[in-house]
């Protein structure tokens, strides 16, 4: 079984990013393990210093890491980059390895025009970690906050359609 870890960058409840990573567990294919990263709020900031912390945050961002065979991030966009907290996550990754070879990639649910920043900040850093960033499994997939149902699910075709592409993609990378 593959296992993938699912990261949003976003802290919102009502995040589109949340739920286009919500929907791509609800939709992954028999035989693809998703986990849900949630402990992104309670990480605490990044000191090099506390690198071999036993924080109950890290080390359960750490365990989740070394379960997955590749990562999925859908971040928002702040002030032309990543969030903060995502920066600080992929902070602690830096001295462990965490991400060293991990076939990862993201989806970009920004309205056309915006997001580009975050992708670009976020290729930049997972390159510095040594993940193996797959560029052919990251996807464009606009989601607006009405995309998104009742049931915290994007609903549109086109984004579940693309996101099963970009997911069968990614897990075809661990899977041979």
């Amino acid at each position: 079984m593959t296992v993938v870890l699912l990261i949003s960058g976003s802290t919102r409840g009502a995040s589109t990013n949340s739920a286009a990573l919500r929907t791509v567990r609800a939709i992954a294919p028999a035989g693809v393990e998703m986990l849900w990263y949630d402990g992104l709020a309670e990480l605490p900031a990044f000191n090099p210093d506390d690198d071999g912390t036993a924080h109950p945050s890290v080390l359960a961002l750490r365990e989740q890491l070394s379960r997955a065979d590749a990562v999925l991030f859908c971040t928002p966009e702040y002030a032309g980059t990543l969030p903060g907290s995502l920066k600080n996550l992929l902070d602690w990754t830096v001295g462990n390895a965490d991400l060293y070879e991990k076939p990862t990639a993201w989806i970009n649910v920004a309205a056309h025009g915006r997001g580009e920043g975050a992708a670009a900040t976020l290729a930049l850093v997972l390159g510095y970690v040594g993940a193996a960033i797959a560029p052919d499994c990251c996807a464009r997939l606009p989601v607006g906050r009405d995309d998104v149902g009742p049931d915290g699910l994007v609903a549109t075709p086109e984004f579940r359609t693309g996101a099963t592409e970009a997911l069968t993609k990614l897990v075809a990378r661990v899977s041979p």
